[in-house]
């Protein structure tokens, strides 16, 4: 069964979300929706360069990279591409286990490296 999600731009993310609806806050840079399994479970995704990316064509919203609700019981995976989710194959705790892993060393990179740039940036200025 094809899933398919309605996106709308809002500052600030309601309290009861509606199934099949993609909130995005650019304010707040993250875009929350119900699992598209229908455990009833929220899904935030954190809008960043580290993070997901979303695009937008001006008719509908893609993410990148895939979803895995790895901390929930149902640990869907999916991707959401023009508004549709395509189902991503399930992954093993190994597989779950390196993906976290490679996360959190992307993020330190990424945080590394611009506190480095801040730092010389006070004493190498244009």
């Amino acid at each position: 069964m094809m899933k398919k999600f309605e996106h709308k731009f809002v500052e600030i993310v309601p309290d009861n979300i509606e199934s099949g609806v993609l909130y995005i806050s650019t304010e707040y840079k993250t875009a929350i929706h119900m699992c598209p399994c229908g455990c009833g479970n929220e899904i935030a995704t954190p809008l960043s360069p580290h993070d997901w990316k979303l695009t937008f064509d001006g008719d509908s919203v893609s993410l990148y990279p895939s979803v895995g609700s790895w901390g929930l019981p149902c640990q869907s995976h999916y991707w959401i591409t023009n508004n549709i989710v395509e189902w991503a194959p399930e992954w093993t705790k190994k597989q779950i286990e390196h993906g976290r892993m490679e996360d959190k060393q992307n993020k330190e990179e990424y945080y590394g490296k611009k506190k480095r740039r801040s730092f010389f940036g006070l004493f190498f200025k244009k």
